[in-house]
């Protein structure tokens, strides 16, 4: 499969080349793949930053640990969570759900309720964590396309997130920074993309029962 092949060429790229960009047509495919993301009760959670104002990244590099990739990279995505899950967004997910299929919102009022009462029997902390998961998900799908699309992706969570929530004013927003990934292409130097790449036998990781 030529997925197999493209999750074998893709690596937590270390040095991008800052030349080349990520063309707005790219970037697009990007955006609704990650829309298109799966997430419990299909809330989506979120919020995706992409940054591309240099002085910004600049300044946010400072609390990455100095990491070059949110510099030199095309792009970067902070992915962003919402650290409450109120019922008014609730509301909002179901009369959205309403009128996408077409449906009377009083037919998905108990579900509504359902989540609703779910969501309740988590304390504050509880959601903000359980919010915080679902970026994850949102981030191995970003991942798996970029690396379809032959373009680089870097994971992190080498940065710190109070820090990115103040210069990008998240607390206001009723947002954290979770994770962030620098997306572009990799400089052609860049000695970590000729390691080979390693892995855990699958007969160690798999276990049929």
């Amino acid at each position: 499969m030529k997925t197999i092949q493209n999750l074998k060429w893709r690596y937590a790229t270390k040095k991008f080349d800052p030349t080349r960009k990520i063309s707005a047509a790219d970037l697009s495919i990007l955006k609704e793949i990650l829309q298109l993301t799966p997430s419990s009760y299909g809330l989506q959670p979120w919020k995706f930053l992409i940054i591309e104002n240099t002085e910004l990244r600049e300044e946010l590099r400072i609390h990455s640990w100095g990491q070059k990739q949110v510099t030199d990279a095309s792009h970067l995505i902070v992915l962003c969570t919402y650290t409450d899950m109120t019922h008014e967004f609730i509301d909002a997910h179901i009369q959205n759900t309403a009128q996408i299929r077409g449906v009377d919102p009083a037919t998905l009022e108990g579900y509504g309720n359902f989540i609703k009462k779910k969501m309740s029997e988590l304390s504050l902390e509880q959601k903000r964590i359980w919010n915080s998961k679902q970026a994850y998900i949102a981030l191995g799908q970003l991942m798996l396309a970029c690396a379809e699309m032959g373009i680089d992706a870097t994971p992190m969570e080498g940065f710190e997130p109070e820090k990115y929530n103040e210069v990008l004013n998240l607390e206001t927003k009723g947002l954290q920074a979770t994770l962030v990934c620098p997306i572009g292409y990799r400089s052609e130097d860049d000695p970590a993309q000729f390691n080979p790449k390693v892995r855990r036998p699958i007969d160690d990781i798999f276990e049929v029962i």
